[in-house]
């Protein structure tokens, strides 16, 4: 229970890939975290590419970096939807500038740099937005996992036990 008191939202939009949502979600929860399932407030609920739903529990206008103690961006074709969100964007550039952990994963990548945090960055992600990221200012490579200071990347399912380890680790 080594995150007991910590609260981590899950940013949450259509289209999530299914595994990146709840993975992360039960390993967060396994280890004692609280897990809000944050939208873009789009929708009450949302299905992930195969379906699976997720129900939110708040808004990403809502809520305020200080009542998180870390965020997990999953992939699919959600973080398409999310960097349109102005209050997600928000979210995670007050996450990034108060150091605070960021988990992101697989097509996640679009929303850190839409948010302008990707500069400078050293990361990983799925390998069909190696381009974007590298056009939004980051160090990109081709691993399993990469950390840079409060940042975790990955770049697919295959990737989620190193990835979520990784992050945990940050607390």
């Amino acid at each position: 229970m080594r995150l007991k008191g910590k609260t981590v939202a899950v940013l949450v939009e259509q289209d999530y890939q299914d595994l990146e949502v709840w993975y992360p979600t039960l390993r967060l929860r396994e280890e004692g975290a609280r897990v809000l399932h944050v939208g873009t407030g789009s929708a009450e609920s949302y299905k992930g590419k195969y379906g699976y739903p997720c129900k939110v529990d708040a808004d990403a206008a809502y809520v305020e970096s200080a009542e998180l103690d870390g965020i997990v961006i999953p992939g699919g074709w959600a973080p398409d939807r999310m960097r349109m969100s102005e209050a997600v964007l928000a979210l995670v550039r007050d996450m990034n500038a108060a150091k605070k952990p960021i988990a992101c994963i697989c097509h996640g990548g679009w929303v850190l740099a839409s948010a302008g945090v990707a500069r400078g960055r050293k990361l990983t992600s799925y390998a069909a937005i190696r381009d974007d990221l590298l056009n939004a200012g980051a160090k990109w490579e081709d691993s399993e996992v990469v950390v840079d200071g409060n940042l975790v990347t990955s770049r697919r399912p295959d990737d989620l036990p190193t990835f979520m380890r990784e992050f945990i680790t940050l607390f």
